[in-house]
């Protein structure tokens, strides 16, 4: 299974012109800030616009203003440049360096974290990193580690805690399984056919709830993490439920669909967590800002590419308790 995730990146100046619109609402403004004309600005927009595939602006009256999409598409670029503007600073001074341990959700770690580390390191060539994953997702007791990506309810005590990402959970299936079914599943189908469950039926339950379904949940098969549920699904072993970072590139590799628009938010979500001091250091913050913009960037992508409003990110930085 290939989860690579390829990524075409919008010109720099594009984005910069349209930062500096979001942050001052006029072309003008936006112009005199970065000493260009003010069609510039629109030529840029436009451009950025067409290689989005959306709208980022509307135009009211002789002014402008973002559209929902633009709102998160522009705060997502403002963390981007952001992270840009302190990789220069960091070339101007010394080099970040150092050792930074990060233990991590196991589903997280798989399907997501391993697959974009390059792009951490390419930033920060002399961080050295050491990966752990948890006996427990809300574990965030272990001395050694200065960062966690725990997933969990949010509480824990005395700690720095910030949201890194919700969840939304929802089923998905093979193409071949879809295909058995005369290419569209109906609700009444999944009686039909085995349900994928990790861990417990809880998933499913709280699905089939939503979905004012009365069908039994406690049936199909039960498989200990979400790798082995992944791989039942694209084997054509039944429906399962899962997540939209889990599922993400599979599914964009066509080796999942949902067959269902319905989905439900997780109790739980990701989150980064770190004791007090050991959240201060220049290594765990630079790690903190990389990964938020980086995955928030790639999630309102997705959301865009699947016609939904992304959920918006979090916008403090990791807290002091």
């Amino acid at each position: 299974m290939d989860f690579t995730n390829y990524m075409r990146l919008p010109s720099l100046h594009a984005l910069q012109a349209f930062d500096s619109l979001a942050r001052l609402g006029s072309m003008r403004l936006a112009a005199e800030e970065l000493h260009l004309t003010p069609s510039a600005i629109s030529h840029q927009v436009r451009f950025l616009e067409q290689e989005l595939c959306d709208k980022l602006i509307a135009r009211r009256g002789r002014g402008v203003e973002l559209t929902d999409f633009g709102r998160h598409y522009a705060r997502e670029v403002r963390k981007a440049l952001t992270i840009l503007d302190r990789a220069r600073d960091l070339d101007e001074g010394p080099e970040l360096s150092g050792r930074l341990c990060i233990s991590c959700a196991p589903g997280f770690a798989i399907f997501w974290l391993c697959n974009h580390l390059g792009a951490f390191r390419a930033l920060y060539p002399k961080v050295d990193l050491v990966i752990s994953t948890p006996q427990q997702l809300d574990a965030v007791n272990e001395r050694d580690v200065d960062l966690y990506i725990a997933f969990g309810s949010g509480n824990w005590p005395d700690h720095a805690t910030e949201l890194l990402s919700e969840l939304e959970f929802t089923p998905y299936c093979s193409p071949t399984l879809l295909r058995e079914f005369g290419g569209r599943l109906e609700m009444e189908d999944l009686e039909r056919t085995p349900l994928l469950h990790m861990g417990s039926h809880d998933d499913w339950t709280r699905w089939l709830a939503s979905a004012g379904v009365r069908i039994e949940a406690r049936r199909g098969i039960v498989l200990s993490n979400m790798y082995l549920v992944l791989a039942a699904a694209i084997a054509g072993l039944g429906v399962a439920i899962g997540d939209d970072i889990a599922c993400a590139a599979a599914l964009r590799s066509g080796q999942l669909v949902r067959p269902f628009s319905l989905s439900v938010p997780s109790l739980n979500a990701y989150y980064l967590v770190a004791e007090t001091q050991k959240a201060q250091e220049p290594v765990t913050l630079a790690f903190a800002d990389w990964i938020k913009t980086t995955l928030g960037a790639e999630r309102t992508a997705s959301a865009r590419e699947e016609g939904r409003v992304p959920v918006p990110p979090h916008e403090a930085p990791l807290p002091r308790t």
